[in-house]
């Protein structure tokens, strides 16, 4: 049976708007991205490495890693989610006077192609309202949940005044097989100067426990920069390409 061609043609412009919004889902794949969307991925200065940190603030885990990074005298820089900031804004007070920098995960931890543009640019907008009101500064990075971005995303982000920013290399340290030496050994593999490294000081979308593993791993892979002559700290020390635009903060999605 024919198609009625009414139909056809509300089926392809269906497919298209999918398409469209499912466009920038290429960031995801790690090696084209770091080749082909630098500034993307976070590649700064070649003697420096660039440390990040998601999905917290957590009062169970976050304050350990704030006092390792204080021994090492680092500074780092962390995408919070909205919703556990709002949970613990002492913490997200203690992360800020510490001197590391703050960007935003969202407000919940949900994959952003399942969003339109209105959900979108109100779930990066309340968080990044709450951080402000509670640190007194307004975030200027955003980090997407599970690194997929869509359409609705760069364009909330941009009336938002937010610079998306991923990673070079990661330490897959949220399953609950990673280990202390698996975080290092995998993030060692890809590390380079320039890169931007992510691991996790929360566990609340990971396996239960996990953000030991990124624990243990961290004066370790902070060893590993310095043995290989890298200077670690914030994105906003990284030289890095990523630099927000000035745009209508009030403005809103059509």
């Amino acid at each position: 049976m024919t198609t009625p061609r009414p139909l056809r043609a509300t089926a392809l412009a269906a497919t298209a708007l999918a398409a469209l919004h499912s466009a920038p889902v290429i960031s995801t794949f790690g090696p084209l991205r770091n080749r082909v969307l630098p500034r993307l991925s976070g590649r700064g200065r070649p003697d420096h490495v660039a440390l990040t940190f998601d999905d917290g603030p957590d009062p169970l885990s976050t304050p350990f890693f704030l006092r390792t990074l204080d021994r090492r005298g680092v500074r780092a820089t962390f995408f919070l989610l909205g919703s556990e900031a709002n949970r613990s804004p002492g913490l997200v007070r203690d992360i800020a006077a510490a001197g590391h920098e703050i960007g935003i995960h969202g407000w919940l931890h949900r994959p952003l192609l399942l969003r339109g543009p209105r959900a979108t640019y109100d779930d990066f907008a309340r968080a990044r309202d709450t951080v402000a009101t509670i640190t007194g500064d307004r975030p200027t990075l955003f980090r997407p949940p599970y690194g997929v971005m869509s359409t609705a995303a760069h364009l909330a982000a941009r009336r938002l005044g937010l610079t998306p920013v991923l990673w070079t290399c990661w330490g897959e340290d949220w399953t609950a097989r990673a280990t202390p030496e698996s975080v290092h050994r995998t993030v060692a593999a890809d590390l380079d100067g320039g890169g931007t490294v992510l691991l996790h000081d929360s566990d609340c979308t990971s396996a239960p426990g996990a953000w030991r593993s990124a624990l243990g791993a961290l004066p370790r892979i902070l060893d590993t920069c310095e043995q290989r002559g890298y200077e670690v700290g914030r994105l906003c020390d990284h030289g890095w390409a990523g630099s927000a635009v000035s745009h209508d903060s009030s403005a809103q999605p059509a």
